[in-house]
């Protein structure tokens, strides 16, 4: 008879122990999932039970950075929900959505801005959101905006309304635009890092960082030229909207010493006597005043309002309707850097965009795309991937409009290049048509550490672009006449898609950055004018009635992402060193450079030239 097998009596507390530790790991992993799956339902029910009431003031309050396509998924966004904190992102359609909406609903009868949330945006998307306030305020319909304080982006939108009011302790804070980088070069030969560079075009600045300590000469005229272009354009808008002289802000920025002092450091009371605001209040007065309009909610002590985000969820559902048989325009994002691959979040992956345009060139109810630009451009096989669907498109008979947003240069140029029409803002930031290559190498650091390369390969060129070697004569001659290829490429081009001479458009080009205003003049642009604009552009090419399509949005699926779910379960709050708080921005300008430059080939077409609206 065999011997029964017994678990001894020493380790039976073990054995009850590990018993429970599954246990509670599956039932753990069970609650998760089932977690999980109701969150991506509950997310996108859009709050079912909101309900707009007769009176209601719109609050428009976007928060955090202003985007033309949210990257987030259900499960974040569910997240979001629950937390007692703002959206880190808002999508500049829903905020144009609302107030459009908002203009023809009779139960709205005015907006709120509340704008302190709103920590970044582009100026060609707060100029889109001016013309949706314009048009609710041409229904009839006035407009109030507050904030402890403004900056240059929030004070952008609020100098459309009617009233604006700032609290007595607050401020708003105008100084002008700016483009500033930081420089390694000093640092990198300290560490013994050779950076190879390789370009074609005196005003690519995209390198310089890696090259230089400071601006050089060429890219401080060109940056001077565009930035002066979009703060007159800043100031015009201001002035024309408040009913000031063109001056104005100029004014208020020059005389802000003087003015404080003036007025014993209150810079409210300042900004009122320049009439940069109308009203000095504090919250509970501001509300007070918009509760005459709308009446008071005692439950909140606030005046009857409704949010935009619940605004838009219960009028998306009362004008839900199937229109299966309407012929659509597609609407695809191109936004943030350009990178090989699907990209991560706030990225624009080539393989990803690409099967959105080839969904809707197979698609049949898809009659035109729109393509929407904010892309400073990256590697250069990615935005080729890119065009080339957009020339597929074309192909199949169904015309591509771009309309380009805050800024649509280098590889933002190269994807919208063959577009049948360009649409941008005066303070599009565009152009930058150049190409460079850059490769660093680390044999020097590698040396001081007692590590040396060494080895045999069976040709000059074998392993001659390792990172640890110098790189030779030889292989710099090749990756520069790839590079100078790569830049007639580039021009031949935009000479083919916009029908110009290639002389012509290598005098504009050579990597020099252009404000829309000057794109439309020089031919790079056709068209100034809003994404809306660009969407009816598209709709007329390709034959369809007004009032009789509609806007498909196409985006990736991104369900249940793990690594971004995750990362929610962070340590989130723990203090960064005072070291890491002084390096954060150079850090975070070397993460993204490491992200970006993927390119197979290591060939770039990529502009650092975003405007600083306000300093962070």
């Amino acid at each position: 008879m065999a011997e029964e097998h017994r678990t001894p009596i020493l380790l039976r507390p073990f054995k009850w122990l590990w018993l429970l530790a599954v246990g509670l790991y599956r039932t753990i992993f069970v609650l998760l999932m089932i977690l999980l799956v109701v969150a991506f339902f509950a997310a996108r029910q859009d709050h079912p039970l909101v309900q707009v009431k007769n009176g209601e003031a719109l609050v428009i309050a976007p928060s955090g950075e202003l985007v033309d396509e949210l990257d987030t998924d259900s499960v974040q966004r569910l997240f979001e929900n629950w937390s007692d904190q703002p959206p880190p992102k808002t999508a500049l359609r829903d905020v144009i959505d609302a107030l459009e909406i908002g203009a023809g609903d009779t139960r709205v009868p005015v907006a709120v801005l509340k704008l302190d949330d709103l920590t970044s945006a582009g100026m060609p998307q707060i100029e889109e959101i001016n013309a949706a306030i314009e048009k609710f305020r041409a229904a009839g319909k006035p407009v109030y905006a507050w904030a402890p304080s403004y900056d240059q982006t929030q004070y952008l939108l609020a100098s459309q309304a009617d009233k604006i009011s700032v609290d007595p302790l607050g401020m708003v804070l105008l100084e002008g635009l700016s483009v500033y980088n930081n420089y390694f070069r000093e640092a990198l030969d300290k560490l013994g890092v050779n950076v190879h560079v390789f370009r074609v075009g005196e005003y690519k600045a995209a390198v310089e960082p890696f090259l230089r300590n400071d601006m050089s000469p060429e890219a401080r005229e060109a940056d001077r030229e565009w930035l002066n272009d979009l703060w007159g354009n800043y100031t015009h808008l201001v002035a024309t909207a408040r009913k000031l002289p063109e001056d104005a802000v100029g004014s208020y920025v020059s005389g802000l010493k003087d003015g404080l002092q003036r007025n014993h450091g209150d810079a409210a009371a300042y900004a009122k006597e320049t009439k940069i605001v109308d009203a000095v209040e504090k919250l509970d007065e501001f509300r007070a005043a918009v509760g005459e309009k709308v009446g008071m909610d005692d439950e909140s002590g606030s005046f009857r309002q409704i949010n935009f985000r619940d605004y838009l969820a219960a009028t998306r559902r009362e004008q839900h309707k199937s229109s299966s048989d309407e012929q659509s325009v597609a609407l695809v994002s191109v936004q943030g850097d350009i990178v090989d691959g699907q990209g991560e979040p706030g990225m624009a992956g080539g393989d990803m965009v690409s099967s959105l345009l080839s969904d809707a060139r197979r698609n049949s109810e898809v009659a035109a795309v729109v393509l929407r630009v904010d892309s400073p451009g990256g590697s250069v096989y990615a935005a080729e991937q890119i065009r080339r669907e957009v020339d597929a498109l074309q192909d199949a008979g169904k015309p591509v409009v771009v309309s380009m947003g805050s800024v649509a240069a280098s590889g933002g140029y190269w994807v919208s290049m063959d577009a049948d029409e360009i649409w941008a803002h005066d303070s599009t930031v565009t152009g930058s048509i150049g190409i460079f290559g850059m490769i660093p190498t680390f044999e020097k650091p590698l040396e001081k550490l007692g590590i040396h390369t060494d080895g045999v390969g069976t040709t000059s060129l074998a392993g001659s672009l390792r990172l640890d070697r110098p790189i030779g004569p030889e292989v710099s001659t090749i990756l520069q006449s790839e590079v100078d290829y790569g830049y007639q490429t580039f021009i031949n081009g935009v000479a083919s898609g916009r029908d110009m001479n290639v002389e012509d458009v290598d005098k504009i080009a050579r990597g020099r950055v252009w404000s829309g205003a000057q794109a439309r003049k020089l031919g790079l642009v056709d068209e100034i004018g809003s994404l809306d604009d660009a969407i009816a552009s598209a709709a007329k090419m390709a034959g369809l009635e007004e009032g009789h399509y509609q806007l498909q949005e196409l985006k990736p699926e991104t369900l249940f992402p793990i690594r971004r779910w995750l990362g929610l379960f962070g340590d989130q709050g723990k203090e960064d060193s005072l070291v890491t708080q002084v390096l954060q921005k150079p850090l975070a300008q070397l993460r993204r450079v490491v992200r970006v430059f993927g390119d197979p080939r290591g060939v770039y077409a990529h502009c650092f030239c975003v405007p600083s609206l306000d300093s962070r």
